[in-house]
Protein backbone atom coordinates (compact mmCIF):
# COMPACT_ATOMS: atom_id res chain seq x y z
CA UNK A 1 0.00 0.00 0.00
CA UNK A 2 1.70 3.24 -0.81
CA UNK A 3 2.44 5.74 2.08
CA UNK A 4 0.46 9.45 1.78
CA UNK A 5 3.28 11.66 2.25
CA UNK A 6 1.42 14.88 1.81
CA UNK A 7 -1.43 13.77 4.06
CA UNK A 8 0.92 13.09 6.80
CA UNK A 9 3.17 16.01 6.25
CA UNK A 10 -0.34 17.69 6.77
CA UNK A 11 -0.46 16.32 9.89
CA UNK A 12 2.78 16.91 11.28
CA UNK A 13 2.50 20.88 10.38
CA UNK A 14 -1.24 20.88 11.97
CA UNK A 15 0.15 19.00 14.98
CA UNK A 16 3.05 21.92 14.80
CA UNK A 17 1.05 24.76 14.74
CA UNK A 18 -1.78 23.35 17.34
CA UNK A 19 1.26 22.79 20.10
CA UNK A 20 2.61 25.91 19.13
CA UNK A 21 -0.80 28.15 20.00
CA UNK A 22 -1.77 26.47 22.88
CA UNK A 23 1.73 26.39 24.33
CA UNK A 24 2.36 29.82 23.42
CA UNK A 25 -0.81 30.75 23.77
CA UNK A 26 -0.73 31.04 27.57
CA UNK A 27 2.65 32.81 27.80
CA UNK A 28 1.29 35.62 25.13
CA UNK A 29 -1.86 35.51 27.53
CA UNK A 30 0.50 36.56 30.44
CA UNK A 31 1.87 39.56 28.37
CA UNK A 32 -1.96 40.50 27.89
CA UNK A 33 -2.98 40.30 31.11
CA UNK A 34 -0.21 42.97 32.42
CA UNK A 35 -1.95 45.80 32.00
CA UNK A 36 -4.29 44.10 34.46
CA UNK A 37 -2.25 43.83 37.42
CA UNK A 38 -0.47 46.94 38.02
CA UNK A 39 2.28 45.67 41.23
CA UNK A 40 5.47 45.23 40.26
CA UNK A 41 5.53 41.88 42.46
CA UNK A 42 2.43 40.23 40.75
CA UNK A 43 4.29 41.16 37.17
CA UNK A 44 7.44 39.40 38.74
CA UNK A 45 5.80 36.55 39.68
CA UNK A 46 3.87 36.29 36.08
CA UNK A 47 7.05 36.63 34.06
CA UNK A 48 8.60 34.37 36.33
CA UNK A 49 5.83 31.40 35.71
CA UNK A 50 7.03 31.25 31.86
CA UNK A 51 10.31 32.14 32.19
CA UNK A 52 11.31 28.39 31.74
CA UNK A 53 9.44 27.67 28.78
CA UNK A 54 8.52 30.26 26.65
CA UNK A 55 10.98 30.53 24.61
CA UNK A 56 10.52 26.87 24.18
CA UNK A 57 7.46 26.85 22.82
CA UNK A 58 8.30 29.04 19.89
CA UNK A 59 10.02 26.07 18.41
CA UNK A 60 6.96 24.67 17.15
CA UNK A 61 6.51 28.40 15.25
CA UNK A 62 9.89 27.60 13.76
CA UNK A 63 8.80 23.87 13.42
CA UNK A 64 5.66 24.73 11.55
CA UNK A 65 6.76 27.67 9.03
CA UNK A 66 10.05 26.29 8.28
CA UNK A 67 8.09 22.92 7.80
CA UNK A 68 5.26 24.36 5.42
CA UNK A 69 8.20 25.84 3.45
CA UNK A 70 10.17 22.92 2.72
CA UNK A 71 6.69 20.68 2.08
CA UNK A 72 4.19 22.28 0.58
CA UNK A 73 5.86 25.30 -1.12
CA UNK A 74 3.18 26.04 -2.85
CA UNK A 75 1.64 27.24 -0.05
CA UNK A 76 4.13 28.72 1.25
CA UNK A 77 4.36 30.90 -1.93
CA UNK A 78 0.84 31.96 -2.04
CA UNK A 79 0.01 32.37 1.80
CA UNK A 80 3.11 34.86 2.91
CA UNK A 81 1.97 37.24 -0.32
CA UNK A 82 -1.21 37.21 1.22
CA UNK A 83 -0.81 37.73 4.80
CA UNK A 84 2.62 39.75 4.83
CA UNK A 85 1.28 42.13 6.75
CA UNK A 86 -0.19 40.52 9.77
CA UNK A 87 2.60 37.99 9.66
CA UNK A 88 4.81 40.77 9.55
CA UNK A 89 2.97 42.04 12.76
CA UNK A 90 3.21 39.04 14.38
CA UNK A 91 6.98 38.82 14.47
CA UNK A 92 7.32 42.31 15.24
CA UNK A 93 5.32 42.04 18.55
CA UNK A 94 7.14 38.42 19.30
CA UNK A 95 10.51 40.39 19.18
CA UNK A 96 9.48 43.33 21.64
CA UNK A 97 7.86 40.83 23.90
CA UNK A 98 11.00 38.62 23.95
CA UNK A 99 13.82 41.50 24.84
CA UNK A 100 11.52 42.51 27.03
CA UNK A 101 11.89 39.29 28.90
CA UNK A 102 15.71 40.08 28.78
CA UNK A 103 15.70 43.91 29.38
CA UNK A 104 12.84 44.44 32.20
CA UNK A 105 15.18 42.75 34.90
CA UNK A 106 18.03 45.30 33.70
CA UNK A 107 16.91 48.21 33.91
CA UNK A 108 14.50 50.13 37.26
CA UNK A 109 14.77 53.52 35.06
CA UNK A 110 13.56 52.05 31.69
CA UNK A 111 11.29 49.38 33.20
CA UNK A 112 8.01 51.01 32.61
CA UNK A 113 8.54 50.97 28.75
CA UNK A 114 9.58 47.57 28.81
CA UNK A 115 6.73 46.55 30.92
CA UNK A 116 4.55 47.75 27.61
CA UNK A 117 6.93 46.44 25.13
CA UNK A 118 6.03 42.73 27.14
CA UNK A 119 2.30 43.52 26.73
CA UNK A 120 2.04 45.55 23.59
CA UNK A 121 4.29 42.74 21.87
CA UNK A 122 2.01 39.76 23.10
CA UNK A 123 -1.35 41.39 22.60
CA UNK A 124 -0.24 42.17 18.95
CA UNK A 125 1.11 38.79 18.19
CA UNK A 126 -1.99 37.53 19.51
CA UNK A 127 -4.38 39.64 17.47
CA UNK A 128 -1.92 39.48 14.52
CA UNK A 129 -2.13 35.80 14.59
CA UNK A 130 -6.14 35.75 14.95
CA UNK A 131 -6.08 37.67 11.71
CA UNK A 132 -3.68 35.84 9.59
CA UNK A 133 -6.55 32.71 10.92
CA UNK A 134 -9.13 34.31 9.71
CA UNK A 135 -7.91 35.88 6.50
CA UNK A 136 -6.75 32.17 5.78
CA UNK A 137 -10.31 30.60 6.86
CA UNK A 138 -12.24 33.37 4.55
CA UNK A 139 -10.14 32.03 1.76
CA UNK A 140 -7.32 33.39 -0.68
CA UNK A 141 -7.65 33.76 -4.71
CA UNK A 142 -5.15 31.82 -6.35
CA UNK A 143 -4.74 31.99 -10.19
CA UNK A 144 -1.85 30.26 -11.70
CA UNK A 145 -0.85 28.70 -8.92
CA UNK A 146 -0.37 32.23 -7.47
CA UNK A 147 -2.03 34.68 -5.22
CA UNK A 148 -4.12 36.81 -6.93
CA UNK A 149 -5.15 39.46 -4.45
CA UNK A 150 -4.86 42.88 -3.33
CA UNK A 151 -2.27 43.86 -0.07
CA UNK A 152 -5.57 44.35 1.97
CA UNK A 153 -7.62 41.36 1.56
CA UNK A 154 -6.64 39.74 5.13
CA UNK A 155 -8.25 42.76 6.60
CA UNK A 156 -12.07 42.20 6.75
CA UNK A 157 -14.54 42.17 9.52
CA UNK A 158 -14.48 38.28 9.99
CA UNK A 159 -10.76 38.47 9.92
CA UNK A 160 -11.09 41.80 12.98
CA UNK A 161 -13.19 39.26 14.68
CA UNK A 162 -11.21 36.55 14.72
CA UNK A 163 -8.17 38.43 15.86
CA UNK A 164 -10.12 39.75 18.82
CA UNK A 165 -11.33 35.70 19.38
CA UNK A 166 -7.67 34.81 19.63
CA UNK A 167 -7.06 37.70 22.11
CA UNK A 168 -9.77 36.96 24.36
CA UNK A 169 -8.62 33.47 24.27
CA UNK A 170 -4.97 33.69 24.94
CA UNK A 171 -6.24 35.92 27.66
CA UNK A 172 -8.04 33.03 29.08
CA UNK A 173 -5.05 30.50 28.92
CA UNK A 174 -2.77 33.01 30.39
CA UNK A 175 -5.22 33.50 33.12
CA UNK A 176 -5.92 29.66 34.29
CA UNK A 177 -2.02 29.58 33.71
CA UNK A 178 -1.60 31.90 36.69
CA UNK A 179 -4.28 29.90 38.69
CA UNK A 180 -2.40 26.79 38.11
CA UNK A 181 1.41 28.30 38.57
CA UNK A 182 0.47 31.21 41.62
CA UNK A 183 -1.01 31.45 45.32
CA UNK A 184 -2.90 34.01 47.55
CA UNK A 185 -4.17 37.57 46.11
CA UNK A 186 -2.76 37.10 42.56
CA UNK A 187 -4.00 33.82 41.84
CA UNK A 188 -8.01 34.69 43.10
CA UNK A 189 -7.37 37.72 40.48
CA UNK A 190 -6.27 35.15 38.02
CA UNK A 191 -9.66 33.51 38.79
CA UNK A 192 -12.15 36.61 38.78
CA UNK A 193 -10.26 37.24 35.16
CA UNK A 194 -10.71 33.60 33.98
CA UNK A 195 -14.18 33.42 34.78
CA UNK A 196 -15.11 37.14 32.59
CA UNK A 197 -12.59 36.02 29.83
CA UNK A 198 -14.22 32.04 29.61
CA UNK A 199 -17.63 33.29 29.01
CA UNK A 200 -16.34 35.69 26.58
CA UNK A 201 -14.09 33.15 24.79
CA UNK A 202 -17.09 30.96 24.29
CA UNK A 203 -19.16 34.11 23.01
CA UNK A 204 -16.21 34.76 20.56
CA UNK A 205 -16.68 31.26 19.43
CA UNK A 206 -19.98 30.66 19.04
CA UNK A 207 -19.64 33.88 16.76
CA UNK A 208 -16.74 32.61 14.89
CA UNK A 209 -18.45 29.28 14.07
CA UNK A 210 -21.52 30.66 12.95
CA UNK A 211 -19.88 32.99 10.70
CA UNK A 212 -17.66 30.54 8.87
CA UNK A 213 -20.02 27.78 7.49
CA UNK A 214 -21.54 30.83 5.49
CA UNK A 215 -17.91 32.28 4.36
CA UNK A 216 -18.09 29.44 1.73
CA UNK A 217 -20.21 26.60 0.15
CA UNK A 218 -17.47 24.12 1.00
CA UNK A 219 -17.70 24.88 4.61
CA UNK A 220 -21.60 24.67 4.28
CA UNK A 221 -21.59 21.66 2.73
CA UNK A 222 -19.14 19.85 5.01
CA UNK A 223 -20.88 21.02 8.36
CA UNK A 224 -24.43 20.89 7.08
CA UNK A 225 -24.51 17.83 5.01
CA UNK A 226 -24.31 14.28 5.40
CA UNK A 227 -22.39 12.43 7.24
CA UNK A 228 -20.02 15.30 8.02
CA UNK A 229 -22.76 16.94 9.50
CA UNK A 230 -22.24 14.59 12.83
CA UNK A 231 -19.67 17.29 13.75
CA UNK A 232 -21.73 19.60 13.70
CA UNK A 233 -23.37 17.99 16.81
CA UNK A 234 -20.43 16.29 18.38
CA UNK A 235 -18.00 19.37 18.51
CA UNK A 236 -20.06 21.58 20.42
CA UNK A 237 -21.41 19.16 22.82
CA UNK A 238 -17.49 18.97 23.45
CA UNK A 239 -17.36 22.59 23.56
CA UNK A 240 -20.00 22.90 26.19
CA UNK A 241 -18.73 20.17 28.56
CA UNK A 242 -14.89 21.84 28.29
CA UNK A 243 -16.92 24.87 29.40
CA UNK A 244 -18.32 23.26 32.31
CA UNK A 245 -15.33 21.88 33.72
CA UNK A 246 -13.75 25.57 33.14
CA UNK A 247 -16.66 27.04 34.87
CA UNK A 248 -16.90 24.53 37.74
CA UNK A 249 -12.67 24.52 38.15
CA UNK A 250 -12.80 28.49 38.44
CA UNK A 251 -15.17 28.01 40.83
CA UNK A 252 -14.50 25.73 42.94
CA UNK A 253 -10.78 26.93 43.16
CA UNK A 254 -9.00 24.08 41.56
CA UNK A 255 -5.69 24.13 40.73
CA UNK A 256 -5.05 22.42 36.86
CA UNK A 257 -8.86 21.77 36.12
CA UNK A 258 -9.37 25.46 34.81
CA UNK A 259 -6.14 25.24 32.31
CA UNK A 260 -6.94 21.75 31.23
CA UNK A 261 -10.68 22.92 29.83
CA UNK A 262 -8.96 26.07 28.40
CA UNK A 263 -6.61 23.80 26.06
CA UNK A 264 -9.89 21.75 25.69
CA UNK A 265 -11.67 24.66 23.84
CA UNK A 266 -8.62 25.42 21.71
CA UNK A 267 -8.22 22.28 20.85
CA UNK A 268 -11.64 21.40 19.89
CA UNK A 269 -11.44 25.08 17.82
CA UNK A 270 -8.57 23.90 16.26
CA UNK A 271 -10.21 20.69 15.19
CA UNK A 272 -13.43 22.35 13.84
CA UNK A 273 -10.99 24.58 11.73
CA UNK A 274 -9.40 21.36 10.37
CA UNK A 275 -12.83 19.60 9.70
CA UNK A 276 -13.91 22.93 7.46
CA UNK A 277 -10.23 23.04 5.71
CA UNK A 278 -9.80 19.51 4.85
CA UNK A 279 -8.57 18.77 2.28
CA UNK A 280 -7.33 22.38 0.93
CA UNK A 281 -3.84 23.99 2.07
CA UNK A 282 -4.90 27.05 0.75
CA UNK A 283 -8.50 27.42 1.07
CA UNK A 284 -10.69 26.85 -1.31
CA UNK A 285 -8.37 26.00 -4.48
CA UNK A 286 -5.01 24.18 -3.10
CA UNK A 287 -5.51 20.89 -1.66
CA UNK A 288 -2.80 18.87 0.46
CA UNK A 289 -1.42 17.39 -2.55
CA UNK A 290 -1.32 20.09 -4.89
CA UNK A 291 1.12 22.14 -2.36
CA UNK A 292 3.19 19.36 -1.41
CA UNK A 293 6.67 18.85 -2.73
CA UNK A 294 7.85 15.67 -4.71
CA UNK A 295 7.29 12.60 -2.78
CA UNK A 296 11.29 12.09 -2.67
CA UNK A 297 11.79 15.33 -0.92
CA UNK A 298 9.23 14.45 1.69
CA UNK A 299 10.24 10.98 2.02
CA UNK A 300 13.84 12.87 2.91
CA UNK A 301 12.64 15.44 5.13
CA UNK A 302 10.20 13.19 6.98
CA UNK A 303 13.57 10.80 8.36
CA UNK A 304 14.66 14.14 9.79
CA UNK A 305 11.59 15.09 11.44
CA UNK A 306 10.72 11.50 12.87
CA UNK A 307 13.82 12.03 14.89
CA UNK A 308 13.38 15.67 15.66
CA UNK A 309 9.91 15.70 16.59
CA UNK A 310 10.40 13.35 19.43
CA UNK A 311 12.86 14.98 20.72
CA UNK A 312 11.39 18.34 20.53
CA UNK A 313 8.30 16.56 22.75
CA UNK A 314 10.84 14.82 24.81
CA UNK A 315 12.55 18.11 25.99
CA UNK A 316 9.07 20.14 26.23
CA UNK A 317 7.62 17.53 28.65
CA UNK A 318 10.84 17.37 31.04
CA UNK A 319 11.08 21.37 30.78
CA UNK A 320 7.15 21.37 32.14
CA UNK A 321 8.01 18.53 34.82
CA UNK A 322 11.08 19.97 36.15
CA UNK A 323 9.23 23.30 36.65
CA UNK A 324 5.94 21.90 37.90
CA UNK A 325 4.27 23.26 41.11
CA UNK A 326 3.69 26.89 41.85
CA UNK A 327 5.84 29.89 41.23
CA UNK A 328 8.29 30.62 44.43
CA UNK A 329 7.54 34.64 44.72
CA UNK A 330 11.27 34.91 46.25
CA UNK A 331 12.91 32.91 43.19
CA UNK A 332 12.73 34.37 39.88
CA UNK A 333 14.29 34.39 36.29
CA UNK A 334 16.74 37.42 37.32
Amino acid sequence: MAIDLPFIWAAIIAFAVLAYVILDGFDLGIGILFPFFPEKRDRDVMMNSVAPVWDGNETWLVLGGGGLLAVFPLAYSIILPALYAPIIAMLLGLIFRGVAFEYRWRTKRGEFLWNWAFAGGSALAAFSQGIALGALVQGIPVVNRAYAGSWWDWLTPFSIATGFAILIGYALLGSTWLIMKTTGALAEKARRIALRTCFATIAAMGIVSLWTPFLKPQYLERWFGWPTAIFSVIVPALVLGCFALLVTGIRGKRDAQPFLAALGLFVLGYAGIGISFYPFMVPPSVTIWDAAAPDASLSFLLVGALVLVPIILIYTVYAYWVFRGKVDPEEGYH
